[in-house]
């Protein structure tokens, strides 16, 4: 067993490593290529780099407790990575949303597609989703920075905003009743905006031809995928700590917290990057071109 958190650590960097590589290959696909500079490529490469951002603030200090043997954190750092760590849960799921109502306007709207979703409406969409979970978010720490606490231990092995609340000395009406509203925006507002997204999609290709449902359903697959996935995850995670956080074993509680830092950054870029046609025949030119250069160095 003395050793055991030694090859954690090294599971844990191999993963970090390999969340690194993949989103790393499409941002930078995305960005050396003009021609996948589209609004559905601008808004996968954000998804990775949301995806970095949020496997970064969990990763490293994974990877240090676990090769040290810490069990402890600070509470400034406990605090930061509340912050880091929501921020990251919400504007997936607003991206994710925002990604709903690009696919909406270029299925039901193609010939007004490129005037609605301009690259300046990209951009404003992008910046909103970060800063409205952002402002959530910072509300929701100053709630919680408020409290005085009666414990200093956590359920989790990371700091969330619900495990510095149930911790405190004072009533928690306030927190609880701001949390549930947040948890209703992200779980319920946000879902719903995709499924009527996506009952416009479905009216449009019932009364288009075979192809186009094909195309449709090929170019949707992949968001349904992963935002399901990402929902189920989310309520689970939501559910199990608020109402039911003692009724499950600590392994089950760990995965599936971990679950929701590992795998939206790794299926992001597998599901809905590497397997997209465009992006994967740029990777595999990018792969090349430098391997021909390192051979031309060589020589």
């Amino acid at each position: 067993m003395t050793y055991d958190r030694y090859i954690y650590s090294i599971i844990a960097l191999l993963v970090y490593l390999l969340i690194v590589l993949f989103n790393c290959s499409v941002i930078c696909t995305v960005v050396l290529h003009k021609n996948l500079q589209e609004p559905m490529y601008v808004f996968i490469s954000v998804l990775c780099v949301n995806g970095l951002y949020g496997s970064s603030t969990f990763f490293p200090s994974l990877i240090v407790n676990l090769f040290f043997n810490i069990n402890y954190i600070s509470y400034i750092g406990c605090v930061t990575q509340v912050f880091c760590i929501h921020t990251y849960l919400g504007c997936e799921m607003t991206i994710l949303t925002a990604m709903a109502y690009d696919r909406y306007v270029c299925i039901c709207n193609p010939l007004r597609y490129n005037i609605v979703m301009s690259l300046t409406a990209v951009t404003k969409l992008v910046v909103s989703a970060w800063m409205y979970t952002i402002v959530l978010v910072s509300i929701h720490l100053v709630l919680t920075i408020r409290l005085p606490l009666c414990d200093r231990v956590i359920l989790k092995i990371y700091c969330d905003n619900w495990s510095i609340v149930r911790l405190s000395c004072i009533d928690t009406t306030v927190n609880n009743g701001y949390g549930l509203f947040i948890a209703s925006t992200f779980i319920a507002l946000m879902p719903i905006l995709i499924i009527c997204s996506y009952i416009q999609i479905l009216k449009a290709c019932i009364r288009s031809s075979k192809d186009f449902r094909a195309k449709a359903l090929q170019t949707c697959t992949p968001h349904l995928i992963i935002i399901t996935n990402y929902a189920s995850n989310l309520l689970f995670e939501l559910l199990m700590y608020r109402f039911i956080p003692t009724e499950f074993a600590f392994e089950l509680r760990m995965v599936m917290s971990v679950q929701l830092l590992v795998g939206p950054p790794i299926l992001n870029p597998l599901i809905y990057g590497l397997k997209m046609k465009e992006i994967r025949a740029r990777i595999i030119q990018l792969y090349h071109l430098q391997k021909s250069k390192i051979s031309d160095t060589k020589l």
